[in-house]
């Protein structure tokens, strides 16, 4: 059996389109919680009346939280072997559901994964979608997440062993818990099967919970102090438990520092300079290894010669 969740907050214009998105699945031995995340419009309401028409559909309210305590409080309410995850906003194409199952028991796999969909403005433009059928073990898996290209932290558009939420719950304090534990699982899963073939649609809007993905405008404070701490500890975690990674783990680190030297620079963010100062320094500190990385793009040494070395200190 799949447990599958969807944290509903205000989502009373796109939460049918979501939920009807399970109910219309080809693999119906599934279990569905709706949690709503103390909505103050009709989610609650549109939940309640999904749980009375299906007995598959189960609906909870708790107060305002974060997105972690919900994931939490629905997953140890479940009894499902596998986990998913579907976004208020968001919706699956009809096989989803099988297709992950499929792809997984082929590999005997902890996780399995889809492409995806991003929907921006009306458009519908290919996410994350690549055509090769993937058979990792955990080093790996966990490099083609850093690289963001093939696969991103987001938890939609896979499918998890339940022992590995287990393992690793969800982190209940922050805002972006995904990106504390996701790479836990792939480092963790004995085995992950990917293919990209698009099953997913991700929702952009302005009220959307990772809008600063199409938006650098919408960066905060907030957003890339959580993003940085997280960063740190994923670089210590991995290059703990997978030792063969740890120079592309802190490779990825700066990666993302100087990535966001530039987003603040060129979006001239003046209330995310304390954060600008703390990438700085710390590119600065590691600026010789940083550059001469075997992994650095050439984009990323451009960066640097901009922000952090100047044109005349690079020979």
């Amino acid at each position: 059996m799949i447990y599958i969740r969807t944290c509903a907050y205000n989502a009373e214009k796109t939460l049918q389109r979501a939920v009807d998105s399970v109910l219309n699945q080809t693999y119906q031995d599934f279990e569905y919680h709706i949690l709503d995340n103390g909505s103050t419009d009709q989610s609650a309401t549109i939940a309640q009346a999904y749980e009375a028409r299906d007995p598959r559909v189960h609906s909870f309210s708790i107060p305002k939280s974060s997105i972690g305590t919900g994931r939490n409080y629905g997953a140890a309410r479940s009894t499902g072997g596998f986990i998913t995850f579907l976004d208020d906003d968001d919706w699956m194409e009809p096989d989803m559901l099988e297709f992950l199952l499929k792809l997984a028991k082929k590999h005997q796999a902890e996780i399995s994964l889809c492409g995806s969909y991003k929907v921006v403005d009306g458009t519908v433009l290919p996410n994350c979608v690549f055509e090769e059928e993937l058979v990792m073990e955990p080093a790996e898996a966990v490099v083609t997440l850093l690289e963001r290209k093939k696969y991103n932290s987001g938890m939609p558009t896979k499918l998890f062993a339940r022992r590995l939420w287990e393992e690793f719950p969800f982190l209940e304090s922050g805002v972006y818990d995904d990106i504390a534990v996701i790479y836990k699982y792939f480092a963790n899963a004995k085995r992950t099967a990917g293919k990209g073939e698009p099953k997913y649609y991700c929702y952009r809007h302005p009220g959307n919970h990772s809008a600063f993905t199409t938006n650098d405008t919408l960066l905060t404070p907030e957003q890339l102090e959580e993003y940085f701490s997280v960063f740190r500890e994923r670089t210590a975690y991995l290059s703990s438990v997978l030792p063969e990674i740890g120079d592309y783990a802190q490779y990825s680190e700066w990666s993302y520092q100087i990535s966001m030297c530039n987003k603040i620079i060129c979006n001239q963010l003046e209330h995310c300079q304390a954060q600008l100062s703390y990438a700085k320094e710390e590119l600065t500190r590691h600026k010789d290894a940083f550059y001469h990385s075997p992994y650095i793009q050439e984009f990323e040494r451009d960066y640097m010669r901009r922000y952090i070395l100047g044109e005349a200190a690079v020979r």
